[in-house]
Formats: structure tokens, sequence, C-alpha cells
């Protein structure tokens, strides 16, 4: 798709905190960022050691987990789990502007895996970039690194 480079990597899973959930398309504006933040709340209040944003898509149902990057030790706490981001050979594209158009990089990761016989195994996950002040005067520099984990033998 133009304006998007797909990429075949491997890459190693990521260790997280996060909410687990069910959450309906329409819904995700929403859900995605407040989560977010209660997981940086209760990260903070443990001073663990966090880095960005992560969504992860199990499966069509939209059951996910919202939360972010962990580098230590964190306890699980009410509705704060543990858990990682897939790991193994993905296609990956990464997303400038605003999240709304998100979805024209999904779809390139869809068109990429078919043009070029690779089958999506399920998951998929988003990584928000480190939010900066300047994005607020120009959305079109938001960052997000967007994986789909691939069977593997595609």
């Amino acid at each position: 798709m133009p304006g998007y480079e797909v990429e075949l990597q491997e890459v190693e899973s990521i260790p997280l905190a996060v909410i687990r959930g069910v959450a309906a398309q329409a819904d995700l504006r929403r859900v995605v960022p407040e989560w977010c933040g209660l997981v940086w709340n209760a990260v903070r209040e443990q001073k663990a050691k966090a880095g960005r944003h992560v969504a992860v898509y199990w499966d069509a149902a939209i059951r996910l987990e919202v939360g972010v990057e962990l580098f230590g030790p964190f306890l699980e706490k009410n509705n704060i789990a543990r858990s990682a981001t897939p790991g193994g050979r993905v296609a990956t594209v990464t997303h400038f502007g605003p999240y709304r158009r998100l979805g024209a990089a999904h779809e390139a990761i869809h068109a990429w895996c078919k043009s070029n016989n690779h089958r999506q195994s399920g998951p998929s996950w988003e990584i928000y970039g480190h939010w900066d002040q300047a994005w607020d005067k120009d959305p079109t520099k938001i960052r997000t690194d967007i994986y789909y984990q691939l069977t593997t033998n595609s």
C-alpha cells in the first residue's frame, strides 16, 4: 500500500503490565487511552520501570490487553496483570499520523501478507511512541508501530 513499507522481522516478546478485557471496535478510541492511563498510574505507584504504551489484540472478537512495556519487577494488583507481547516472526509497519488513521496501516499489512503469501496467526499489537508535545501541533509526527504475528510456515 502506498506510504507504508511493511517489513518481515523476528521479534522478541516484551514484558507488559496490562488490563485485560473485550471491547467493541467503536469503543477502542476510549478504552485504549483509558486503560493505558490506569496501568501507567499503577506502574508509577510501584515506581516500576516502564516504557511505551501497548495494545495487544488477541482475536477478531477484540479480546485485548492494554498497558505498558515493563523493564523490571512489577506486582500484579487489582485488575492489572503481567503479560507479554507475542514473539517470533511478524509483519510490521510504522504509522506516522493520528490514531484515527491507523486502519490504513493495518490494511497495508493485510495487503502485503496476501500479496507475499504470508499467513497471520492471530494476534496483532500496537506500540505507541512516547508522547511529544510537538505532536499536539503536528499530529502527522505521532508514531505507532504495528505488528502482526505470522505462522511459522509462511
